[in-house]
């Protein structure tokens, strides 16, 4: 919506999961598949893209932690997104009752966050999902400060249904709410109790939620 960058949807994850030698660790043979697509042609098309001017990449850490030299993560401006383990882990558990903990994310961003934190001295921009949802405004223009980008407030809104620039690779299964959405609106901050929740899940949930508490004391709030 804001009309200045070229964007991406997950462009490693649509490999991690479907592409050539896709490392998902739940793969299985009539698993769908893109036949061709390898990290290396995923990577080269982001680098032609920045050529030809800004680019804006969503991605989860554990799709590109075999590439983190530094070499490889001095290409991009890092900020990271995190969210209460709690709504991801029975998020995941409603979609996937049989995710694994790396399909979660939460550890390795840990890791890379501490990676950019000692490559650079101070922490890179990181916003909690929660103080997102509940301030939008405030939230988007302290993070375009922390990466040196114009705010635009109308880029907070849009028309709802599909949309040609969003790559919905696996048909948007996770995005029903976005997809019906007209726009980033304040939103009441709710909170998801993990009484009832399977075992497993329980253990997933603990092994997690320190490294979020970690990531959560640097994250950005609204000017």
């Amino acid at each position: 919506m804001r009309g200045d960058m070229d964007c991406f949807h997950e462009p490693f994850g649509e490999w991690w999961y479907r592409g050539d030698d896709a490392p998902w660790p739940r793969i299985q043979e009539d698993s769908p598949r893109k036949p061709g697509l390898t990290f290396e042609k995923t990577w080269e098309d982001l680098k032609k893209a920045a050529r030809k001017g800004p680019v804006f990449s969503k991605d989860f850490p554990h799709y590109v932690e075999h590439a983190w030299s530094f070499e490889f993560l001095d290409y991009f401006k890092h900020s990271f997104l995190i969210r209460d383990p709690a709504k991801v882990i029975t998020s995941m558990y409603k979609h996937w009752p049989d995710f694994e903990i790396k399909e979660t994310a939460v550890l390795e961003q840990r890791q890379l966050f501490d990676r950019i934190c000692d490559r650079d001295g101070s922490p890179p921009p990181l916003i909690d999902s929660d103080d997102l949802l509940e301030d939008p405004q405030g939230i988007i223009r302290s993070w375009c400060e922390a990466v040196d980008i114009p705010f635009i407030s109308e880029a907070l809104s849009w028309k709802p249904g599909d949309r040609s620039e969003v790559s919905w690779y696996d048909g948007g299964s996770w995005h029903g709410n976005l997809r019906n959405s007209d726009g980033l609106k304040p939103q009441p901050r709710k909170y998801i109790s993990m009484s009832d929740a399977p075992d497993a899940v329980k253990e997933m949930y603990d092994i997690v939620v320190p490294h979020y508490q970690h990531m959560h004391q640097y994250r950005l709030l609204a000017r």
